[in-house]
């Protein structure tokens, strides 16, 4: 016999990501695998996102002119990343 009403399969997933501890993990791995979708085609050939080191997210740059440039637009990338994984998640972004 049934003791309780049928629950959505996604409110369920929410509660037991939420249970386990793992949602800041989940989004850090959605900021890696999103990268060149969220930065874009351009950035996206020049750049790999190694880690995310707590809230700073370390990538790989390919050559020092593009790391200089990235450098001026560590905010707004900063800004995307967050926008599109709905979270608060980085803060910062080391390009190496």
């Amino acid at each position: 016999m049934r003791t309780s009403a049928p629950k959505q399969l996604g409110g369920v997933l929410a509660s037991v990501i939420q249970n386990l501890g793992i949602g800041q993990r989940l989004k850090k791995a959605e900021a890696l695998d999103r990268w060149s979708e969220i930065v874009g085609e351009q950035i996206g050939r020049v750049t790999v996102p190694v880690r995310v080191e707590g809230d700073t997210l370390v990538v790989h740059v390919t050559s020092s002119v593009w790391r200089n440039e990235l450098v001026f637009l560590k905010r707004e990338l900063i800004a995307k990343v967050n926008k599109a994984v709905q979270k608060d998640l980085i803060k910062d972004i080391i390009f190496r």
